[in-house]
C-alpha cells in the first residue's frame, strides 16, 4: 500500500513562494563622488552578480538609501546597466 502523502493547504503554498524574484549582488565599491537624484541620495555602484547566467559578472547600477560594499542587495535584471554619471 503507497503511502499518501500529506496535502498542503493553500496558505502554505503561498508561504513557500519568494516575494521578490530577482538576482542577488554583491556591492563591490561605491563612488560616492557620483550622486544623482534631486538631493543626491542615489548612488552609483559596481557589483557582481551572485547568480543565474550572468553569475560573477561585475555591473554598476544605481542604488537608492545608505549603502556600502560588501551589501548584498537584489536587482530585478541584470541586463541593464547604468551609465556614468555626468556633472555639468
Amino acid at each position: 500500500m503507497p503511502e499518501e502523502q500529506p496535502q498542503q493547504k493553500p496558505a502554505e503554498q503561498q508561504q513557500q513562494k519568494p516575494q521578490f524574484a530577482g538576482f542577488l549582488a554583491e556591492i563591490i565599491e561605491v563612488n560616492r563622488a557620483q550622486k544623482t537624484g534631486i538631493s543626491g541620495e542615489v548612488y552609483l555602484v559596481s557589483c557582481r552578480i551572485l547568480e543565474g547566467k550572468d553569475e560573477n559578472r561585475i555591473i554598476k547600477r544605481n542604488v537608492l538609501g545608505p549603502i556600502k560594499a560588501g551589501d548584498v542587495i537584489r536587482l530585478p535584471d541584470t541586463s541593464r546597466e547604468a551609465r556614468e554619471i555626468r556633472v555639468k
